[in-house]
């Protein structure tokens, strides 16, 4: 079986060292960068499984390295940071980021969360069939086979999380989902004080599909939840 490859970036270079060491014991094929120059060409030369990114670098820091990363490259996201504020983390997800581990932090657990979001990955690529249904509602196109959204013919530009929280409200419309219903679906974990997370993508989202007052495509139904309005 052909060893998951990962990339290490954080300019601490003794974590970034210990991170590798642990992922290696576990057999994976570990790259270690210090810093963000070297690692768009690593991509360009190998296929990457999994990327562990720190946030505050020089030069490119972490936000937005995994920004650019997330134009061309479709992999697990996790950051490492000292930065602990909710507003840190939700950021993080936002623009892409599967999953987010605060310093300090074990290696036992770094190493489960990585093995968590390799399973997931894997399923979630290896699960749609290959006559996946294409969703349209007037101008809003959704392909889940393509993993592509076009409002008008002009492609949108989603993150995985923003995607798959559309498909899912798209593929069961006047359905209200709560914020709890939408993490557990989405995140495929226990909800556990996630309000704010699902509600940051959600804002995100309608920014991306320019909804306005009368142009609205995820409706908010107080004090419940989130229902696609076709």
């Amino acid at each position: 079986m052909q060893k998951a490859k990962i990339i290490v970036i954080d300019d601490e270079k003794e974590i970034a060292d210990l991170i590798s060491f642990h992922l290696e014991k576990e057999f994976y094929d570990v790259f270690t960068c210090y810093d963000s120059t070297k690692v768009l060409s690593i991509l360009q030369s190998q296929t990457i499984d999994l990327m562990i990114l720190d946030i505050m670098m020089p030069n490119i820091d972490g936000y937005e390295l995994a920004t650019q990363i997330r134009k061309n490259f479709n992999m697990p996201i996790i950051f490492v940071s000292a930065k602990t504020s909710d507003f840190d983390k939700v950021h993080g997800l936002v623009i892409g980021a599967d999953d987010y581990i605060t310093k300090p932090f074990t290696p036992i657990e770094l190493v489960a969360r990585v093995n968590a979001q390799l399973r997931r990955f894997k399923t979630l690529n290896t699960s749609v069939p290959a006559t996946a249904p294409i969703l349209q509602y007037g101008g809003l196109v959704i392909s889940q086979e393509q993993r592509e959204v076009k409002l008008y013919d002009e492609t949108l530009d989603l993150t995985r999380k923003e995607f798959d929280i559309l498909y899912l409200l798209a593929s069961h419309p006047k359905k209200v989902f709560s914020t709890e219903n939408i993490f557990e679906e989405v995140w495929k974990e226990a909800y556990f004080e996630s309000a704010n997370t699902v509600m940051v993508h959600i804002r995100t989202l309608r920014k991306k599909l320019k909804e306005d007052k009368k142009n609205q495509f995820i409706k908010t139904v107080w004090g419940v939840g989130y229902t696609f309005n076709d």
